[in-house]
């Protein structure tokens, strides 16, 4: 691939692609270069370091997987905009799977501030939990509750970690059908005025 036309957008589409491929961790300036055609310094004039290729996956993949998310739960609500929202989730993680473990890297605090993915990922998140009537500090731990599930369970599926022969997408469903019972009754959160009032 020439040389001309080279951006910072297009190395880092290409970056996100070679993550899918071989894995976040693997994906370094040299085997870009490579895919380019072109030698490692032809990309440092549009990312300063390794650093901040790997935030800028990081904030591509945030930004595909929050869309996916949100056409998936629009109109939703309570149950149904769980199951969509975790639905979009497992999709994208196991389809992307260099993206997705993109998301769950430290960011460069600068380049995150120039994204809106972040803040529409809280949005959209804590708007779905609080049709379940949860406020803060319920809001958080709810919101952990759910991505510690998510995550748990699609970095397993993805490794193969599952050894029972029971079929996964039965898992999942209950696990869902678990997670929204536990949000229908969360045990509220009480301050010291609630016990003496």
């Amino acid at each position: 691939m020439a040389r001309a036309g080279l951006t910072t957008e297009r190395l880092v589409a290409a970056a996100a692609d070679l993550a899918d491929e071989v894995g976040f961790e693997n994906v370094t300036v040299s085997a870009l270069a490579r895919r380019f055609g072109v030698k490692d310094a032809s990309l440092y004039s549009h990312i300063r370091n390794m650093q901040e290729l790997r935030s800028r996956i990081a904030l591509l993949a945030a930004g595909e997987m929050i869309d996916r998310i949100a056409a998936a739960v629009a109109g939703r609500s309570g149950k149904d905009a769980l199951v969509a929202f975790a639905g979009a989730y497992r999709e994208y993680a196991l389809e992307r799977p260099g993206r997705y473990r993109a998301t769950h890297t430290q960011l460069d605090p600068a380049l995150a501030a120039e994204s809106d993915a972040g803040r529409r990922t809280a949005e959209i998140t804590y708007g779905m939990l609080r049709a379940y009537g949860l406020s803060e500090p319920d809001l958080t731990d709810a919101v952990r509750l759910l991505r510690s599930t998510f995550h748990g369970f699609c970095n397993l599926e993805a490794i193969g970690g599952f050894g029972a022969p029971r079929e996964l997408r039965t898992s999942w469903e209950r696990a869902l059908d678990a997670l929204h019972v536990a949000l229908e009754h969360w045990p509220r959160q009480t301050t010291e005025d609630d016990d003496h009032a």
